[in-house]
């Protein structure tokens, strides 16, 4: 034990350096030099914002530059002075007077470059950087098309650290032995440099508290150390309680203290064995979905609040356990809040189906590297993808990459995304994108495992389904976005019953702009169970329903004849957690459907098929015995289906019979089926649906005529607050009836304006699609109020206030 008497605090220090940037869309060797015709910009920051969809991808390949001025002040001499860019789409050259310091190739990683030997202290000094965003480099995920767009931009965060010259450059903590009573945390500590013994300590703390858990000093006799500890009465991190724990390193050299290092990470257990994936010796089934970080008109270019808010979107609105980062890291911002809401993350390098020469794969390589190094101490990543998604087996060149994962992370199973079966397998999870669902009748949502790979001792995993097997619009027909759905639960549900499945991942999360060989010829694909503004589609209910946290109903009909062919309303579906559904019509109660009346029995909360809206009013009005009442609701309820015209075999019979046996004519059928079904020519009929958990209603819809139209307006925060950078707010707007219901035929324009701390990004003109839409509005850099109000000829006005602090 060593004991360490502190003389002063020289620690390093951080600066946030997203503000104070100059932009221009073409780099050349006037930058340097240039007065003008320069923008200033802040970062976050996208090359060129875009239109909505309908645009080339080529507006956004360029060579552009961002330049900044800054003091280096004196008593940095003899630091080290490093500055980290957490994201530049995706080719970066940094100069620092005028001189090239650094070069990083990979638009999803993070990168430093140490400026030191390149400044001129008490002086100004410049950074340039050159970003290369074009889609001809030899980098991944280029060399061949790409389904999505790719961006560009200093688009994540940007910081400068002045360090001594020996400094902690990283930690790493493993943590083993989760599930006895004692757990034993590794931590790993790097210098960047070594010369001489320095002394060390760390401590263990519950994150955002001060108390220390455990305190221990150590002696430093080389470049890297690894220090066990044993810990007792831990907390494991879950999914339902997700517990985290900050390891804190601090080094001293002649009796100061000259570095400190400080990393997030919690105690689980993640397994992935041949009969599912296992965490804390729990077996649970993976039930996620497929993430771009992109969004509309500014592409990658996001703040911190935006990856948090998606990151909350996936667990507290969309209720799934997990989600896949395809096709390449995501933010860190974004990492770190699945951390703190417990979602599983299976992230991968960034690559599409291509495989380029060997330059390209020593990128690739790299990139591997640069993954696992900066995301491994992240809880919530449960799987390292170490294979280009959908690409070609390449022995040598997979080996190669699976071999880096585990020897940097040897904590995590690894997988690679696939399209092909009986592929080579040199990871530990058989990862498989499994588009074979069609829709048809009968036919199994998923493939046999069997039949895709004999790899029966690996773990199985579902990557990819349905996504461009039925593409879907939010205002697309009522039984089109109603298949959709049907689409994502069928899959879901025979996941669920595949004992040797470990789970999978719907493509996709939201609906992304695309390159010109995709998509519906807009430059989006329509994949998502969200549409780009993360508005609900009818499939995002299948997965919110999932959950317990919040009762959910959605009743995946306007309950309007109109939208079927020949009029004829199919089954109608209602998504939802409750015990049951109770079903009214016109205030009478039809019927009581119980979570178990689903068909989608694997599932923990099915949809349920409404089937009858007839109920016992055949007796109690018109006088049937039980008997004569459910034939004649078996054809009436058939006409509605298919038609009197096409009724099936089947229900010809039951009709003839009770011709025969009751004495009924045509006239009476047809009289019952405008009483009872059909509303032509009748009165406005009001629908009503009460979920009911534990013997209460905990939510209702009413479906009726549309003699109201409103703004509903969700806004994720209205609390600004200016710290590394601007903040931006999500404002999703649905057009909706007196009852609070989508109106998805509403595609009016909506105006937006704003006065005060915030301005719009995108836009101030939009129309509405599928009666949804929305928009975002970023701080000024200025403190105070902002307004934004939003107008459409229908609806009444709404603002909407916001608070800015700086």
């Amino acid at each position: 034990m060593y004991v360490v008497y502190i003389v002063k605090v020289n620690m390093g220090k951080r600066y946030d350096w997203n503000d104070g940037w100059e932009f221009t869309e073409e780099f050349s060797e006037h930058i340097f030099t240039q007065q003008e015709g320069l923008t200033e910009v802040r970062i976050p920051h996208t090359v060129r914002e875009t239109p909505f969809h309908y645009f080339s991808e080529s507006v956004y390949q360029m060579e552009s530059a961002y330049r900044r001025a800054f003091y280096a002040k004196e008593e940095w001499r003899g630091k080290k002075i490093l500055v980290t860019f957490e994201g530049v789409a995706h080719e970066a050259f940094v100069y620092v007077n005028k001189v090239q310091a650094g070069k990083h190739s990979c638009g999803y990683t993070a990168f430093t470059v140490d400026i030191t030997p390149y400044l001129k202290f008490g002086s100004t000094n410049q950074i340039v950087v050159r970003v290369d965003s074009r889609e001809e480099l030899n980098v991944p995920p280029f060399g061949n098309v790409i389904d999505y767009m790719t961006y560009g931009g200093i688009y994540r965060d940007v910081y400068v650290q002045i360090e001594e010259p020996v400094y902690i450059s990283d930690i790493y903590v493993t943590t083993r032995h989760c599930l006895r009573k004692v757990k034993e945390a590794e931590i790993e500590v790097t210098l960047n440099d070594w010369q001489e013994p320095m002394l060390g300590e760390f401590l263990i703390r519950k994150s955002g508290e001060s108390n220390c858990i455990i305190r221990h000093n150590f002696e430093i006799e080389k470049k890297q150390i690894t220090k066990k500890i044993e810990l007792e009465d831990v907390t494991l991190w879950s999914l339902e309680k997700p517990a985290l724990y900050e390891c804190v390193v601090n080094l001293y050299q002649d009796q100061k203290q000259v570095s400190t290092r400080k990393v997030r990470f919690g105690f689980r257990e993640a397994q992935f064995l041949a009969d599912g994936f296992y965490l804390n010796g729990e077996k649970v089934k993976i039930r996620g979905l497929n993430r771009h970080q992109s969004y509309p008109y500014v592409g990658y270019a996001m703040p911190k609040s935006q990856q948090i808010h998606d990151a909350d979107i996936l667990k507290k609105e969309l209720g799934v356990n997990a989600v896949r980062t395809s096709h390449y890291p995501q933010s860190q911002y974004f990492i770190d809040r699945c951390d703190e809401l417990g979602l599983l993350v299976f992230t991968e390098l960034p690559g599409w189906q291509h495989i380029g020469d060997d330059k390209w794969k020593e990128t690739a390589h790299r990139n591997v590297e640069e993954m696992v190094l900066q995301y491994r101490n992240h809880p919530s990543i449960i799987l390292w993808g170490v294979r280009i998604n959908e690409s070609a087996d390449d022995d040598s060149f997979y080996q190669k990459t699976n071999q880096l994962a585990h020897k940097l992370d040897p904590s995590r199973a690894t997988g690679g995304v696939r399209c092909i079966k009986n592929s080579k397998l040199y990871e530990d999870v058989y990862t498989y994108n499994d588009f074979s669902y069609e829709g048809k009748l009968g036919q199994s949502g998923i493939e046999p495992r069997s039949r895709v790979t004999k790899e029966s001792a690996a773990s199985y995993l579902v990557s990819e389904y349905n996504g461009h097997m039925f593409p879907t619009k939010s205002f697309d027909c009522e039984e089109h976005r109603m298949e959709h759905a049907l689409r994502h639960a069928q899959v879901v549900n025979d996941i669920a019953k595949a004992p040797s499945i470990a789970g999978g991942f719907g493509w996709c999360m939201a609906d992304y702009n695309t390159h010109k060989d995709f998509g519906s010829g807009d430059r989006i694909c329509y994949h998502g169970v969200m549409d780009m503004f993360r508005n609900p589609k009818t499939a995002a209910y299948v997965y919110q329903a999932q959950q317990e946290e919040m009762p959910v109903l959605e009743v995946g009909s306007s309950m309007d004849i109109g939208e079927h062919p020949g009029c004829y309303m199919r089954d109608i579906y209602v998504f939802t957690n409750a015990d049951s559904i109770r079903f009214y019509k016109n205030d009478v109660l039809i019927k009581e459907y119980r979570s178990k009346d689903s068909a989608f029995k694997d599932m923990a909360h099915g949809p349920i098929a409404i089937t009858d809206v007839i109920g016992d009013q055949l007796i109690t009005k018109e006088g049937f015995s039980r008997r004569k009442s459910e034939l004649v609701k078996k054809v009436l309820s058939d006409s509605m289906k298919y038609g009197m015209n096409n009724l099936p075999f089947e229900t010809k019979l039951v009709a003839a019979r009770l011709v025969l046996f009751y004495g009924m004519k045509l006239d009476d059928a047809v009289t019952l089926y405008n009483t009872y079904v059909g509303i032509w020519g009748g009165k406005s009929i009001s629908y009503r649906f009460e979920a009911v958990k534990d013997g209460k209603v905990v939510k209702s819809i009413c479906k009726s005529a549309v003699n109201e139209i409103h703004c509903f307006v969700d806004v994720d925060h209205t609390d600004l607050i200016e710290e590394n950078s601007y903040d931006v707010a999500s404002i999703r707007i649905r057009a909706v009836d007196q009852h609070g219901n989508i109106l998805p035929y509403y595609q009016e324009p909506v105006t937006f304006a704003t006065t005060g701390a915030i301005e719009l990004i995108g836009p101030d003109t939009i129309s509405l699609k599928g009666g949804m839409g929305g928009t975002y509005v970023r701080t000024r850099g200025v403190s105070g109020k902002g307004i934004l109000t939003i107008k459409g000829a229908q609806f009444k006005a709404v603002s909407i206030e916001f608070s800015v602090t700086k």
